[in-house]
C-alpha cells in the first residue's frame, strides 16, 4: 500500500495515492481495529495505526488535526498506517491536547465519512513494556520468549528465549527501582532467578532450608534492596466449569522477603504455615507495608469453587515483619476472590483483579479489575477498564498516571496489552491496546502477551547475556 503525507489542506489525497473522496460523503461509523475513539494517549506513543474490519473497504483518506498541525494521508486497502516521523511532528505540537480524525473509506464502490477524536496527555509514561510471549495454555509452554517493546516506537527485542535455555520455563519477570533492578525466574535444573542489579546479571536461588519452595510471584521495593515473594506449590487442572477450562490452585503457599544486599531470606510465622494460603505480595511505595492475598486453607480441588482470597497487609521495617496483620479488603464482604494487588506510586490506590473464586483469574471470564482508595477504603469505579472477558496482570507506571494490563477482550483466548490513563482522583480513561506497525499483527499473533510490566528504562540485559549466565555460572545461594 502506498501512502503520502502532505502539509497543505487543499486536498485529501492525490490520484496517484488513493481515490479522491467527495466532500459530501455520508456519515457512517467505520468499524476499526484497534478502536481509538475517545482514548487518552501519552504524547510520545507510537503511531495509532488502525484497520477497517470489513474486507470490502478498499481505499481510504484520513486527516489528523491538532490546534496547530494537520496530517493528511491516503492509501489503498483497509489499513491506515502512519509514518513515524510524520506522527512525531503531529504529536509534538505542545499546544495540542486533542487530535481530531476525519477518515473517508470506500466500501462497495462508495465513500463514507467517519469522525472521531482522542486526547493527548503529558503525564509521564514509562515507555518500555516487558511481557512473556506464550501459548494460552499450560500444556504448550515449551516455546516461551520474554520480549521488550518500546511503546514510543515499534522497536522490540528479545530479553530471553527458552529455545536457547534448554527449553526451561521462564516466568514472573518484573522491574523495580526505576528499571535498575530486574528479575525473572528460570525453572528447572541449572536454573534460578536471573537478577540484574547494580549493572550485573547474576543467577541466584531465592530460598533457604526453612522454606517449602523457591520464590514465585513478587515485587521489588522502591530501593531495589528487597523483594517480597510468595512460595507456592502450584497445581494446574483442566475441568468443565462453564468457561473456566483451566484452573490453577495452590496446595501450599507462604510469603518471604529477599534481602539482595545480605543474600538472606526474611521469614515470619504470621505469613507462613498450613492454616492459610498467602500469595501475590506487593510493597507499598515506601517499602514499609506488604499487601498480599490470603485465604483459609481448604481441601482442593474439591472446594475450589468456594476458595476466596481477601487482601491483607502487614508491616515491614527493613529487618523484620510486623507482629500483626490487617484486613484491607474482605472477600466475604467484597463478593469475590482477589488476586494481583498493586499499589499506586503515591500510595493512595490499590488496584486488583477480582474473580468469583480461586487464585488464577486468567481463564475466569468474569474477572474484572477493581480499585480501592486506601485513604478511606472506598471502592473507586474503574468499570471502564473491564470487558466481558478477563482482565488481569496489571501494573502502574512510575508516575501513577497510567495503568498497563493484560486483557482477552476481542477473541477471548489471547491476552493483549492495554493502557489506560488514570487521573489524580482515580478516574480512569478508556483503555487502548498498544499500537502495532501492522494493525493486524495482534489478530494474527497466536501467542498471548503475558504478565506485562513497565519500566522507564530498557532492561539492562539481553538474551545472549542471559544464556551466558545460565550456562557459565552457578546460582548464588541465599541463607
Amino acid at each position: 500500500m502506498r501512502r503520502l503525507a502532505i502539509s497543505i489542506i487543499t486536498a485529501y489525497a492525490l490520484a496517484s495515492c488513493a481515490p479522491t473522496p467527495p466532500q459530501n460523503a455520508p456519515l457512517a461509523h467505520g468499524e476499526t481495529y484497534p478502536d481509538y475513539r475517545g482514548v487518552t494517549v501519552p504524547r510520545a506513543i507510537a503511531p495509532l495505526n488502525f484497520m477497517f474490519t470489513s474486507d470490502s473497504v478498499d481505499a481510504w483518506c484520513a486527516s489528523f488535526k491538532t490546534r496547530g498541525e494537520t496530517l493528511r494521508l491516503g492509501g489503498w486497502g483497509r489499513k491506515v498506517t502512519i509514518d513515524e516521523d510524520d506522527w512525531r511532528n503531529l504529536m509534538t505540537d505542545t499546544m495540542a491536547e486533542r487530535v481530531d480524525v476525519e477518515v473517508f473509506f470506500r466500501t462497495g464502490g462508495e465513500f463514507r465519512r467517519d469522525t472521531f477524536s482522542f486526547s493527548i496527555s503529558d503525564d509521564a509514561f514509562d515507555p518500555y513494556v516487558t511481557y512473556r510471549l506464550i501459548e494460552p495454555g499450560y500444556e504448550v509452554w515449551n516455546a516461551i520468549q520474554i520480549e521488550e517493546r518500546d511503546m514510543t516506537s515499534f522497536a522490540t527485542r528479545i530479553l530471553a528465549d527458552n529455545a536457547s535455555l534448554d527449553g526451561k520455563c521462564m516466568n514472573c519477570h518484573l522491574h523495580g527501582q526505576q528499571g535498575q533492578t530486574t528479575l525473572f525466574h528460570l525453572r528447572g535444573e541449572g536454573g534460578g532467578t536471573m537478577l540484574a542489579r547494580g549493572g550485573e546479571l547474576r543467577k541466584v536461588t531465592l530460598r533457604n532450608d526453612s522454606m517449602k519452595g523457591g520464590a514465585v510471584y513478587g515485587e521489588i521495593d522502591s530501593s531495589g534492596r528487597y523483594g517480597v515473594f510468595s512460595t507456592n506449590v502450584i497445581i494446574p487442572a483442566l475441568h468443565s466449569q462453564g468457561s473456566r477450562r483451566l484452573e490453577v490452585y495452590d496446595t501450599e503457599s507462604d510469603l518471604c522477603i529477599a534481602d539482595f544486599d545480605q543474600r538472606r531470606m526474611i521469614l515470619s510465622p504470621l505469613v507462613r504455615g498450613d492454616a492459610s494460603l498467602e500469595t501475590f505480595p506487593c510493597f507499598a511505595p515506601d517499602g514499609r507495608t506488604v499487601y498480599f492475598c490470603s485465604a483459609p486453607a481448604k481441601p482442593v480441588p474439591d472446594s475450589i469453587a468456594t476458595l476466596r482470597y481477601s487482601i491483607l497487609s502487614i508491616g515491614f521495617d527493613g529487618e523484620r515483619w510486623a507482629e500483626s496483620v490487617d484486613t484491607v479488603w474482605s472477600a466475604e464482604r467484597g463478593g469475590g476472590s482477589a488476586s494481583f494487588p498493586k499499589v499506586s506510586p503515591d500510595g493512595r490506590f490499590l488496584l486488583f483483579a477480582c474473580s468469583a473464586s480461586g487464585t488464577f483469574p486468567i481463564w475466569h471470564r468474569e474477572t474484572d479489575l477493581r480499585m480501592l482508595d486506601l485513604s478511606d477504603g472506598h471502592e473507586v469505579d474503574v468499570s471502564r477498564l473491564n470487558s466481558c472477558v478477563s482482565e488481569s496482570y496489571h501494573t502502574w507506571a512510575s508516575s501513577g498516571r497510567w495503568v498497563v494490563f493484560a486483557s482477552k477482550r476481542g477473541d477471548g483466548q489471547y491476552g493483549r496489552v492495554f493502557v489506560a490513563h488514570v487521573g489524580q482522583d482515580g478516574r480512569v480513561g478508556r483503555p487502548f491496546v498498544i499500537p502495532q506497525r501492522d494493525p493486524e499483527a495482534d489478530l494474527l499473533c497466536l501467542k498471548s502477551y503475558n504478565i506485562p510490566d513497565v519500566s522507564p528504562l530498557p532492561a539492562p540485559f539481553g538474551r545472549k547475556e542471559v544464556e551466558r549466565v545460565y550456562r557459565e555460572t552457578s546460582a548464588i545461594n541465599f541463607r
